[in-house]
């Protein structure tokens, strides 16, 4: 299709090692330019090393890892939304505060994650 993407067609190993760099890139670009994502990357930081030290099993580890996890997800998507609508304008609409706040709101609920998994894990 002439409105894809010409590196769309690549397979194999070529297109893996692309995507590679490409994250690599992604996760860079988010760590110097996202405050809020360097924030997070230091309170997972500090809490990976202390869910292997609370952790009473693996399972709760597995679950305290992904919640840390979970919100740098959200938060690389927060910054992908916000990197697109001022893209497209930086005059104010409606429509991009709702986009940007949703997007807020889901960092929000997926840091209340890692307290409540946290909590449930470590109080059983």
């Amino acid at each position: 299709m002439a409105d894809e993407s010409p590196f769309k067609g690549k397979t194999g190993l070529r297109r893996v090692w692309n995507a590679l760099h490409y994250s690599r890139a992604g996760l860079r670009a988010a760590y110097r330019a996202e405050d809020a994502f360097r924030q997070e990357v230091l309170l997972a930081a500090v809490l990976f090393p202390l869910a292997f030290l609370l952790s009473p099993n693996g399972v709760g580890l597995a679950l305290m890892i992904g919640s840390l996890l979970l919100v740098l997800i959200v938060e690389l998507l927060n910054s992908a939304i916000e990197a697109v609508v001022d893209r497209v304008s930086l005059e104010q609409h409606p429509l991009a505060k709702r986009a940007k706040d949703i997007g807020s709101a889901a960092v929000l609920l997926a840091l209340l994650n890692i307290v409540a998994v946290w909590g449930c894990v470590l109080l059983g």
